[in-house]
């Protein structure tokens, strides 16, 4: 039987670090990076005897706007539970969690290819600290210990592809980008990914496995495409399927079993004692409502008009300023303008070299003005290049793109009456007449000489496109 036979089926479970100020349950440093190991800590995050948890309001809110870019119902009610299981980096020896009554309920994200994948849930918990391990002993660093985590878990009839499966975890890390929610930066840990896949032949699902911690969207794809490779072959062989968790080694590019995959039952969930109920007003959601900014997808939906390659168009969605930007130069330059600063952006601004750089120093008025310089052939496009990346230097804020471009002598010379005169100046030389003969026989290779020649006398500020065709009207 072919592996086109099977039918594999994907759930995602993402662990989203929220970018509160300080931590879920105490006022402690909630960015621990540079940090040194168990500096962000408190007595509240190592469970002290007395010491109670406090909930952060910031993090409920930072819920509800995720909840809202996914289109998920807001639960008004929700409430906490303890997760029990024992492992070095909780030393709680519990985990505050929502397990019957999550913050966040069903919804649906629609992904870029037209395809939609459901939301079950999401619910709001702390994160466990960090285990590095060595050679005969591991390590323990509890700075993450006690961060805001938000944990989001799709919904069947699933995914079913590797390819799917990556489209949506990009397309999820843009809405929780877009909403503010999280610093969204994957090696940092800010959003992690669990993935369950299960292959079978039937309709019934087939025993699932789940491949915990991955933070690259190239890990998730290669994750789906060995597990499900792996299943097919174990039960083309007449194996079963464990239900385990596994480990991926992006090295070696396949997944490991780690240990059994636990039930709901072998946490012993009972309710937080110490952390009361979240009880929230529809005024309260209907506010941040009003203040979520544009999403991804109506983004896609308004730049349609500028006909953008679908990945350049992608990889502008990744940057929610650059997002921003083009949507102002839309407004204010129209269709005739932006897509030149779409390319500008995909093309230049995403270069590696140049993602370092603050994409919030050029104002989209700025952006539009030099998209009209090149239009009416103020500029050339090296130029207008030149231009954008002096732009983006905080010491030029203050300087308009033309005068930028007067700086650094870029300006073309588009007056007729002037660049005739060169012209005139150039075709009567003697070392250009056999150019100006040839290009008068119909040799109009012949006419880039001619060109380089006023480009030269000019100092570079000659229209070339302009030279050009003045110089064939002379020579007709």
């Amino acid at each position: 039987m072919s592996k086109s036979d099977y039918k594999i089926t994907v759930g995602v479970e993402c662990h989203v670090q929220l970018n509160t100020k300080t931590k879920l349950f105490s006022a402690v440093d909630n960015d621990a990076v540079d940090k040194e190991p168990n500096a962000c800590m408190s007595p509240i995050d190592y469970a002290l005897p007395g010491m109670l948890p406090v909930l952060n309001k910031a993090a409920v809110e930072k819920c509800v706007r995720a909840g809202l870019a996914m289109n998920c119902k807001i639960n008004l009610v929700s409430r906490f539970d303890r997760k029990h299981y024992y492992y070095p980096d909780l030393p709680k020896g519990y985990q505050i969690s929502q397990m019957y009554q999550p913050i966040i309920g069903a919804g649906v994200i629609h992904l870029p290819d037209g395809s939609d994948v459901k939301i079950e849930h999401a619910h709001l918990e702390e994160d466990a600290g960090k285990l590095t391990h060595f050679d005969g002993y591991s390590l323990v660093d509890l700075n993450r210990a006690g961060t805001p985590l938000l944990e989001i878990v799709t919904d069947l009839p699933g995914m079913s592809s590797a390819a799917q499966v990556r489209l949506y975890c990009e397309e999820l890390h843009r809405l929780m980008m877009y909403a503010g929610v999280t610093n969204g930066d994957l090696y940092q840990g800010n959003m992690r990914f669990d993935v369950n896949v299960s292959v079978s032949k039937t309709d019934k699902l087939g025993t699932r496995t789940e491949t915990k911690n991955l933070n690259s969207f190239r890990s998730v794809e290669r994750v789906v495409e060995y597990e499900a490779k792996r299943q097919i072959a174990l039960l083309e062989k007449g194996e079963k399927v464990v239900q385990e968790t596994r480990g991926w080694n992006d090295t070696t590019g396949k997944t490991t079993s780690q240990r059994s995959k636990e039930d709901a039952q072998d946490y012993r969930y009972m309710p937080e004692p110490d952390v009361p109920p979240i009880v929230l007003e529809q005024s309260y959601v209907d506010k941040i409502e009003a203040s979520m900014p544009k999403m991804p997808g109506e983004y896609r939906s308004k730049f349609g008009v500028l006909n953008l390659d679908p990945s350049e168009l992608e990889a502008i969605l990744n940057y929610p300023i650059l997002a921003k930007r083009l949507d102002e130069a839309c407004d204010k330059g129209g269709i005739q303008l932006a897509p030149r600063i779409a390319h500008w952006f995909s093309g230049i601004l995403l270069a590696e070299e140049n993602l370092d750089k603050d994409f919030s120093l050029a104002t989209a008025p700025e952006l539009v003005e030099l998209s009209g310089m090149v239009e009416k052939k103020e500029l050339s496009s090296t130029g207008a290049k030149a231009v954008l990346m002096e732009m983006y230097d905080k010491k030029n804020t203050q300087k308009t793109p033309h005068q930028l471009a007067k700086e650094m002598n870029l300006l073309q010379e588009n007056d007729e009456d002037a660049l005739g005169a060169i012209i005139d100046e150039v075709l009567t030389a003697p070392e250009c007449a056999k150019a100006a003969e040839d290009v008068r026989n119909g040799e109009m290779k012949a006419i880039g000489f001619l060109v380089g020649q006023v480009m030269k006398k000019s100092q570079g500020k000659a229209n070339p496109a302009t030279v050009n065709e003045l110089i064939k009207k002379k020579l007709s």
